[in-house]
């Protein structure tokens, strides 16, 4: 006997629907997994810039017993106090990744630095920088480490 019916293959609309909504779940994780390490690798790259200042900051205590002020170390011009002084410093240490400028802040923001520096009874020293002698480097965490959202380093004079 012949069926009258004809076999169709194919998928139906329900299968379609569920694979769109797997493949949807799955863009979904991916996306925020993503988005997490680029944060992370971010946060990384803003201390491992802070460690690099830090070392610099206090290569140059050792040369000359005192840290420069926050003017002096805006002035990365060619020829201007960092490049004099902090020869082995890349200028892209002063950058945060999400920022737009290479400029230090007296205190910290976010997509910048912070560099706060003072004489030793903490008082300013912007006016005499041969008085400067502690400061708080700071960079601001989009996550956090060691469960802060500030990655804090201090003067060895502190």
């Amino acid at each position: 006997m012949i069926s009258l019916k004809s076999k169709q293959s194919g998928f139906t609309i329900v299968e379609l629907l569920i694979v769109i909504v797997v493949i949807g779940i799955l863009a979904g994780l991916v996306i925020t997994t993503f988005n997490g390490i680029q944060q992370k690798a971010r946060d990384t790259e803003r201390e491992t810039d802070v460690k690099a200042l830090h070392s610099q900051l206090e290569a140059f205590w050792a040369q000359k017993a005192y840290y420069p002020s926050l003017a002096d170390m805006n002035d990365q011009a060619s020829g201007g106090f960092v490049a004099t002084n902090m020869k082995g410093l890349d200028l892209g240490a002063f950058k945060d990744p999400k920022g737009s400028s290479n400029t230090l802040l007296a205190t910290a923001a976010s997509g910048s630095y912070a560099y706060a520096v003072s004489d030793a009874s903490g008082n300013s020293c912007e006016a005499d920088d041969t008085t400067c002698a502690k400061y708080v480097l700071t960079a601001t965490l989009e996550g956090t480490i060691n469960g802060s959202s500030t990655y804090v380093q201090n003067s060895l004079n502190n």
